[in-house]
């Protein structure tokens, strides 16, 4: 248990890092789909979309969930103190589900940058914010 706050202090930063992915990469598709008449702005943005969910994304998610996994290896009692982590387990699954769901629209958006339009890809971008409102909630206030 030593460790454990080190752990914690790289569980918070990796879900920040993984957050700001998930803020700003349905932005990027707003971007792409809303200007897929103008080529040399679009190769730009695809290679700003790999990147930012390859090089910072994926790996800030699996940061993410192995040292979450090792905090509650290290203190399972708390899978015994209410429902509010059963709950947040659940939402962070959601997120990544989200996550994967990026990658699949980052891919149609390169064989058809009309696959969506810009106000899809707007209203996408709100679901992680409620995913860490709820998240942010069951672990600060720990509701149940």
């Amino acid at each position: 248990m030593e460790y454990y706050n080190w752990i914690l202090a790289f569980h918070v930063m990796s879900f920040i890092s993984w957050m700001a992915m998930l803020f700003y990469q349905p932005r990027l598709y707003v971007y792409h789909s809303e200007n897929a008449n103008n080529e040399g702005f679009v190769k730009v943005v695809e290679i700003q979309e790999y990147k930012l969910i390859k090089y910072i994304g994926t790996p800030a998610m699996v940061a993410t969930i192995l040292s979450g996994t090792i905090m509650l290896f290290l203190n399972s009692t708390i899978l015994h103190s209410g429902g509010w982590m059963h709950a947040k387990i659940f939402f962070v699954s959601l997120l990544v589900a989200y996550h994967i769901s990026l990658e699949y629209h980052r891919r149609k958006l390169l064989q058809n940058p009309h696959y969506k339009p810009g106000k899809f890809y707007r209203i996408y971008n709100e679901i992680p914010t409620l995913l860490m409102i709820a998240i942010v909630i069951l672990v600060v206030v720990k509701p149940f």
